[in-house]
């Protein structure tokens, strides 16, 4: 019962896998692959089209008699067209390759001469083992596979259909088809194995730029954490303290700063409970002292620039407008986008000078990072995947609804501008800002 199953089911099997289901799609232009083997493999089976046809001509006319030789040199010139059409259409080229074999065969093995290889000549093996290969090369390897078995099977049935002894050749023929349909197999797998790596090389790159936004972001709050903690502690100490700063304060005044407290307390607990786990997930790579140290400002590029120039890199430290006091948040966001673009200057611009210019404007603050074109003598050390820390300067502009612009400047260098906005605003969001 199985096996009367199986032979009812071989039809429609067939069908399926070797007529209905499609071929790859072929590579455009600029897509991995397409550039090296589609136009390159065009051309040699053109050139190797062109050049069978004229010795599978003469072969079959000479085979031939009078009444089939129209036939044996249509047969051939078919046969070259077929195999050029493979690149396209391999599954239909492959059937029309089989049947034509099988046909030339069939017309002109009466009149056959018995020392000439059967049922494949040796230009029979070429032509239907490209037609393998190029099948083999589009399609998975098991309908390539199922395909190596018809022709086999075709040929195992010319060669019991035979009126007159021949020169038998089917165990050499099939081991020029094996090899065919191994070799496209392997190939298509090496195609579809680098568009894979393509593939995984995007996914993992979007999700690197996302990962370094969140860590980014997850700076951002530990800091602002810290920022903020500090001031409503400030709030609540100074609102407790107040009371016995005036004399005979009323019951009002006690209620009222007594709230404030209140107040200030409660929104630092709550600070505390969203934002402080965000502080303790470095906690066992950071020392008491660093975790508990103030957050750097304007203050601290002094320092700063003292240690980028004792790696050997000269930079400049110039400020303009009329310096005023700034919102923390302002400071450390201006502090860290300095210090990010100079360590990009060290990594990626050897040999270059860099000027660092921080400009007070009524309406907030601009930071301003240029450099030299590098040293051509001294190559850079490699840099692969997104510009991290560009992203990391913007999520901090975009948190104080500022702007960052970054490019090459004239001469061949780099420079970052950055745009700290010091009024109250809400700020914008990462989306918005691209």
């Amino acid at each position: 019962m199985r096996l009367r199953a199986a032979v009812c089911r071989a039809p429609r099997a067939l069908y399926e896998e070797l007529w209905a289901a499609p071929a790859d799609r072929v590579p455009r232009m600029g897509e991995p692959d397409a550039p090296v083997w589609r136009p390159s493999l065009l051309v040699l089976l053109i050139i190797a089209a062109a050049c069978f046809t004229v010795p599978r001509t003469n072969e079959l006319v000479t085979k031939a008699s009078d009444g089939v030789g129209g036939w044996a040199v249509a047969a051939a010139l078919a046969q070259s067209v077929v195999l050029v059409a493979g690149m396209v259409r391999p599954v239909g080229a492959w059937w029309a390759a089989t049947t034509l074999s099988v046909t030339t065969v069939l017309v002109t093995e009466p009149v056959m001469s018995p020392d000439r290889l059967f049922p494949w000549s040796v230009m029979g093996m070429v032509f239907q083992g490209g037609a393998l290969f190029l099948l083999a090369l589009r399609v998975p390897l098991r309908r390539a596979t199922g395909a190596l078995a018809l022709t086999l099977l075709a040929g195992m049935a010319l060669t019991l259909h035979q009126t007159q002894q021949h020169n038998l050749d089917l165990d050499r023929s099939a081991p020029v088809f094996v090899v065919a349909l191994v070799l496209g197999s392997a190939l298509r797998s090496l195609r579809v194995a680098r568009e894979d790596l393509v593939v995984q090389a995007e996914l993992t790159a979007e999700e690197r730029a996302q990962r370094t936004v969140l860590e980014e972001r997850n700076r951002i709050a530990r800091e602002l954490h810290d920022v903020v903690a500090h001031h409503m502690s400030v709030i609540s100490i100074q609102a407790q303290v107040a009371p016995h700063l005036v004399e005979h304060p009323s019951d009002a005044l006690r209620e009222n700063l007594a709230g404030i407290r209140e107040n200030a307390l409660e929104a630092l607990a709550e600070l505390r409970r969203v934002l402080g786990v965000l502080r303790s997930e470095d906690a066992p790579a950071r020392s008491d002292d660093t975790r508990h140290a103030p957050q750097p400002g304007l203050d601290g590029l002094d320092g700063l620039v003292a240690t980028v120039r004792s790696t050997g890199l000269s930079v400049a430290l110039r400020t303009t407008g009329e310096p005023r006091p700034l919102p923390p948040g302002v400071e450390l966001s201006a502090y860290r986008i300095v210090q990010e673009a100079l360590s990009n200057v060290m990594r990626h611009a050897p040999g270059a000078s860099a000027e660092v210019v921080i400009g007070h404007r009524p309406t907030g603050l601009a930071v301003r990072v240029v450099n030299s074109a590098p040293d051509r003598r001294r190559p850079a050390a490699p840099s692969p995947g997104v510009r991290h820390g560009l992203l990391g300067m913007s999520e901090r502009a975009a948190m104080l609804g500022g702007e960052l612009a970054t490019g090459r400047t004239p001469d061949g260098g780099w420079e970052v501008t950055a745009i700290l906005p010091t009024s109250t605003q809400t700020p914008r969001t990462t989306e918005e800002t691209r």
